[in-house]
């Protein structure tokens, strides 16, 4: 069982929450159906405060033993954006789970309770465009991109428009059941979904739930640099091991060396700029840590399968 949670802020979208729990039933039922035991079931979670300011779960579709989100929804808001007072009380939580590796998911306005916390400073992160230039404003750390639709940063997901929970729900059904899952709920639910299938440079989805403290220390660290000027030594000393005890528990818990993890890191933000700006390859390739071009044209053909150019060409007419 895997379990998704949704917070439940005072003035959020109740459409989007009860939405999504809908969402995320239709794909336990697809699974089903279609037989994928082998996938986990979906539980999810509404967290909110309780009379006592205690956060606490006030639903929950599997009660079944204690409560360990792997991803956390923050939901949109139908009013205006979180006051200073309301973020200020989801700071922490936010700061806690995000330490434990859990994936921080945000629709709209649902960004500015993770920027509030401090862990979007220095990166990237998108909203909808009616509240791009307050969240720029309030927290000039944040670097806005608010003509992405949606920014998968690893282990920060945000989202632009204020319906983009349909999207971004179907992003988690195939992230955690698979593209065959996603699509067949999009389908049952008679709305579009671009798999990432479609987009090569979306499929990655680093591990963050394997509980070593070290490690996951480190991938936050990368995913907020953009893995930029980083060698070994560096992230061994802030996993505070020694560099072959570091290679050998990096490995063990995501899968990958910490060389290839930062080139799935450096080549996700490499495509974000392929579609969006008009910068050169070469441009893109020092904008991601790359002094030599050319490497980083192999790396982006190795990772993606694509040369920049021919990526370039391919998502063209999705913004043309």
């Amino acid at each position: 069982m895997l379990e998704i949670g949704l917070l439940v802020y005072p003035g959020a979208q109740t459409a989007a929450v009860h939405g999504l729990t809908d969402l995320f039933a239709v794909a336990n039922r697809l699974r089903h159906e279609l037989g994928a035991l082998d996938r986990p079931l979906l539980r999810i979670s509404h967290w909110g405060h309780d009379d006592n300011g205690r956060l606490a779960v006030t639903f929950d579709s599997h009660p079944e033993g204690p409560h360990q989100p792997r991803a956390m929804i923050i939901p949109p808001s139908l009013t205006q954006a979180p006051t200073p007072e309301l973020l200020e009380r989801f700071c922490q939580d936010l700061r806690q789970w995000h330490r434990e590796g859990i994936l921080l998911v945000s629709v709209c306005v649902g960004v500015f309770f993770i920027a509030a916390s401090g862990l979007l400073d220095g990166r990237p992160a998108t909203t909808h465009w009616n509240f791009a230039q307050s969240l720029a404003e309030r927290f000039p750390e944040v670097k806005v991109e608010a003509n992405l639709p949606l920014l998968d940063d690893g282990d920060i997901i945000t989202s632009a428009g204020l319906m983009a929970w349909t999207d971004l729900g179907l992003k988690l059904v195939e992230r955690y059941l698979g593209q065959t899952l996603a699509a067949e709920t999009a389908r049952f639910l008679a709305v579009e979904h671009v798999g990432a299938g479609q987009r090569p440079c979306t499929g990655f989805s680093p591990r963050l739930d394997h509980g070593d403290e070290a490690v996951l220390k480190v991938q936050h660290w990368l995913q907020s640099s953009g893995a930029r000027d980083v060698n070994l030594s560096a992230m061994a000393e802030c996993a505070g091991l020694e560099s072959r005890t570091f290679l050998r528990r990096f490995r063990s818990a995501t899968g990958l060396k910490p060389t290839e993890y930062c080139q799935q890191v450096r080549v996700g933000r490499a495509c974000r700029m392929l579609e969006f700006t008009n910068r050169s390859i070469d441009q893109i390739a020092w904008g991601v840590g790359y002094q030599d071009p050319g490497a980083f044209r192999k790396v982006f053909h190795k990772v993606t399968g694509l040369a920049p150019s021919d990526y370039r060409r391919r998502v063209a007419p999705a913004i043309g």
